[in-house]
Formats: structure tokens, C-alpha cells, sequence
């Protein structure tokens, strides 16, 4: 049987770890919201050169956080690939985060379902911890100044007329408002 001295001994040890991780944690950012200005980023491109939030200031932009080992992820690209084509234009984006760490794993995933938007890397995933994104798929609708309209957890049928006709308000400045989840 342990002594009363040790079993107090133990519980002020593991008392005082406990406070000190606690102490030494940053605390938890408050979470993303609509009507908040979406986080800057600067990024590679797949093919090259890279992409900033700032570049893409006044379109509208789907940020899209995903991987290639992400099955729902895969599912919800063609989809994707049919709203940009369907909303193509000087005013909208599609950008697509891909946060794995092989880059010859992404260019094969493009390649195969022949996507044509703007693939940029995340590997150390940075960017979408600044976004906190860490289920994927995961978009953001921001608008024109860069304010984020919509957070979207999961894969969307991007193509359908709900998203498309969200996306094509606010294109037209009239879709500030609440978003289809």
C-alpha cells in the first residue's frame, strides 16, 4: 500500500503539470464566421507562380481546403469543375487547397479528373489552420473586399442551382445574406 505522503506527493506533481501546460497552450482563436474578414495567404501554384487572397481582391472566390486521400473531397471536384465553367468570368475564383504533402500526388489527382482551376499547396497546412480547417472538404464563400459569406463543412454538389444562383447574388452584389449549407 503507497504512503499518504506519496499518493500527495503524485497528485501536487500532476497538479502542477496540469497547470503548466495549461499556462504554456496558446489559447483556442475564436472560430471563423461570416461578416469576418477572411485570413491573408500567399500560396504556390501547382504549375507555378503563386496565388494571395490579396490577388484575387474583388471577385468573388470559393476557397475549397481538401486532399487527395479525402474520398469525399474527390467526389465533390467534378462538381466544382462544372461551377467554374458555369460561372467563368473577371468575377469569380475557384481555388482549390490541396494540404497534402506530396506534390506528385496532386498533379495525378488533377490530372485524372481533369481539373482546370487554380490548385495551390498547403502542405505544412498553415493556411488552412488560419482558416481552422481541418475536416475536408472545406469552403469558403468570400466576397469581393475579402469578407467570408459562408463556411462550408463538407462536400456540396457545387454544380447544383442552389450554390450557383448563391454564388451569381453575390456576384451581382446582391447575396450578402444567409448561405445554403
Amino acid at each position: 500500500m503507497m504512503s499518504r505522503r506519496l499518493v500527495l506527493g503524485l497528485a501536487a506533481t500532476a497538479a502542477a503539470i496540469v497547470i503548466a501546460v495549461l499556462l504554456v497552450s496558446e489559447p483556442a482563436p475564436d472560430p471563423i464566421r461570416a461578416g469576418q474578414p477572411a485570413p491573408g495567404f500567399e500560396l504556390p501554384l501547382l504549375d507555378g507562380g503563386t496565388i494571395s487572397l490579396e490577388s484575387l481582391r474583388g471577385r468573388v472566390v470559393l476557397l475549397n481546403f481538401w486532399a487527395t486521400w479525402c474520398k469525399p473531397c474527390e467526389d465533390e471536384m467534378p462538381a466544382m469543375q462544372r461551377l467554374r465553367g458555369t460561372l467563368a468570368g473577371p468575377d469569380f475564383e475557384l481555388v482549390a487547397v490541396s494540404v497534402d504533402a506530396s506534390r506528385d500526388d496532386v498533379v495525378k489527382f488533377r490530372d485524372r479528373l481533369g481539373l482546370t482551376f487554380p490548385i495551390a499547396s498547403d502542405p505544412d497546412k498553415r493556411v488552412s489552420a488560419a482558416y481552422q480547417s481541418h475536416r475536408f472538404p472545406e469552403s469558403y464563400l468570400i466576397d469581393r473586399d475579402g469578407t467570408i459569406l459562408s463556411r462550408y463543412i463538407g462536400p456540396r454538389d457545387w454544380d447544383a442551382s442552389l450554390y450557383v444562383d448563391r454564388i451569381r447574388r453575390v456576384i451581382e452584389g446582391a447575396g450578402a445574406g444567409a448561405a445554403p449549407e
